[in-house]
């Protein structure tokens, strides 16, 4: 699917925020995805081929197929390493998920966390600092070695200090790990994190065993996975990832017989393997027009269609110290303009929802403070902001968005975004593309160059702190300077307001989740306010089964629950 989580950097560190900020925390969604769909003209109407299909060539054909008892499952990136301390792509984390456990993990097809490897929730000290964990007894490694509270302080340990790309999450937050008991684990934190448990869920902080793995930088087992999870490692390879049951499961048993995750060559390649039943699940990288195509398809052929809004939110990021982005109205004029049902029609084909802030719409913690002052397409708004702003049809305001130009999807959208300013907004805004390679988008974005960009956020959590803090926190800066260090200066915002430090430090630190809920309200209408962004939509995740597949559940963070994918005769 992505460039996903593929390009990392080391985040700056942020006096305001526990867990700072790094340019393309796994977050970074849409960049880097070869989707396969043809290049609009310059025309309003943005129109997509046929799905594409071909032999399937140049990776291993699947390793088994609808008639195995197995699961057999389909997508087109090649997981890099299974080690969880070093583990950060989507296809890494889909199969560390169904090898591991972690302390908690999410209810269903909910953003709400249960105890998995813990017993309870965590109890928190008065100053938040502290959060004392009683952990699950009678579970056992894949390689027979009991599981306590000292394995699971190791595995939290190394993930922190092993220096893995996603190893900043934790050691980011905390300051110590300790066993205080056979089956009781005390963490402390360098400053309060309210959603610390939501953390603790993240696929990479599974229990590992101690007598496999070390602590120490660089340490890493890209090739193995021992854990505790309901499945077992048997082989892997770049094309092929076999699992089997693991029979000594301290939880319920998978509802199948083992799961082979296979990686094809390309989305022609997976759409043909699922079309002629090769595959028994065909999840992620599917383009627009191929899933379509499969929807179409699907009660003639008896393919089931699964789909759950994603957690990603695409967003236009906004420069909030270039001229003339510098006047609140010009960055209004924008928001009003953004016709969000039509760029979902035309160039994604109605497989997104819209999005007016950018905490997901799935969250209870979601207000959509864009919807009410701006809506979709309110040209006379946006006419009448820019010519408050001193713009005319004589004198144009000549809008630079930056996209990345492997990305197909991202240059549909500017196209149309061109024509359509071109055709409503009588000459006052002109749109201007600006295809960058991504490598050299993201190089530059900390530095201030470009106007605007497009990009997509991905939580590593399910907490709506994660789609605020590492984007709009600012530690060093003023109204004058604009952000000078922090979050928002290294994602190209350059915000600064002293009321959002403010908030984002009393969202961190409140343990009630109403309290909460009311301090991300003020958050997603300051931002509306002030419009350092402008949020687009939220792309719906699909999978496809063939018929025999039952129990096909999208969880909104973690993805499919393979465990609970049953295969009947």
């Amino acid at each position: 699917m992505n460039w996903f989580r593929l390009f990392r950097r080391k985040r700056p560190n942020s006096g305001l925020s526990s867990v700072s900020p790094k340019l393309g925390l796994r977050q970074w969604q849409s960049i880097g995805q070869f989707l396969g769909l043809s290049i609009a003209c310059c025309a309003l109407i943005v129109s997509c081929g046929a799905p594409k299909t071909s032999t399937p060539v140049g990776s291993s054909s699947p390793a088994t197929g609808a008639s195995s008892d197995r699961i057999t499952v389909g997508s087109i990136e090649k997981p890099r390493t299974l080690d969880p301390a070093d583990g950060y792509e989507v296809a890494i984390s889909d199969i560390i998920t169904n090898l591991g456990d972690r302390l908690y993990t999410y209810v269903g097809d909910t953003d709400k966390i249960e105890p998995q490897l813990a017993t309870a929730m965590p109890k928190v000290s008065a100053d938040g600092l502290t959060y004392t964990i009683p952990i699950r007894q009678g579970v056992t490694f894949h390689d027979g070695e009991p599981f306590n509270a000292k394995a699971m302080a190791f595995s939290l340990e190394r993930f922190s200090k092993n220096g893995g790309k996603p190893s900043a999450l934790l050691s980011d937050v905390m300051e110590s790990v300790e066993a205080t008991g056979d089956y009781e684990l005390t963490i402390k934190l360098k400053s309060p994190f309210a959603p610390f448990p939501s953390l603790l869920a993240f696929s990479g902080m599974s229990a590992v065993s101690p007598k496999a793995y070390e602590i120490g930088e660089g340490k890493f087992k890209p090739n193995e996975f021992v854990g505790t999870g309901p499945y077992k490692l048997v082989s892997f390879n770049p094309n092929l990832v076999k699992l089997d049951v693991f029979d000594k499961y301290w939880g319920e048993k998978p509802a199948n017989q083992g799961i082979d995750f296979q990686s094809l060559s390309s989305s022609a390649n997976l759409y043909n393997s699922f079309a002629t039943g090769a595959l028994d699940i065909a999840y992620r990288d599917l383009d627009s027009s191929q899933v379509v195509s499969l929807k179409n398809d699907a009660q003639s052929k008896g393919f089931q269609v699964v789909n759950k809004p994603s957690t990603r939110v695409d967003y236009l990021v906004l420069n909030v110290k270039q001229k003339p982005l510098d006047q609140v109205e010009v960055r209004q004029a924008i928001a009003a303009m953004i016709d969000r049902p039509l760029i979902i029609e035309r160039v994604y084909k109605n497989l997104a929802e819209p999005s007016y802030s950018i905490v997901p719409n799935s969250f209870e913690t979601n207000v959509p403070a864009f919807k009410e002052p701006y809506g979709d397409g309110n040209v006379e708004k946006a006419k009448e902001l820019l010519t408050k702003a001193g713009f005319s049809k004589e004198k144009p305001f000549v809008f630079e968005i930056w996209y990345s130009s492997s990305n197909s999807e991202r240059e549909q959208m500017v196209t149309l975004l061109k024509e359509y300013a071109a055709q409503r907004l009588d000459g006052i805004m002109q749109v201007k593309p600006q295809p960058v390679e991504s490598t050299t988008l993201f190089a530059n974005v900390a530095k201030g160059i470009y106007p605007s960009y497009l990009v997509a956020w991905f939580p590593d959590f399910g907490d709506a702190d994660n789609y605020i803090s590492p984007l709009f926190a600012c530690n060093k800066g003023s109204a004058a300077t604009g952000c000078e260090e922090g979050a928002s200066q290294s994602q190209g915002f350059f915000y600064y307001n002293e009321k959002m430090n403010q908030l984002i430090q009393a969202e961190r630190k409140e343990q009630n989740p109403e309290a909460r809920k009311k301090i991300f309200a003020d958050i997603q209408t300051l931002l509306a306010q002030d419009v350092p962004y402008v949020p687009f939509l939220q792309k719906v995740d699909y999978a496809f089964a063939q018929k025999p597949i039952k129990n096909v559940e999208l969880n909104p963070v973690l993805g499919l629950s393979f465990w609970e994918v049953d295969k009947q005769a």
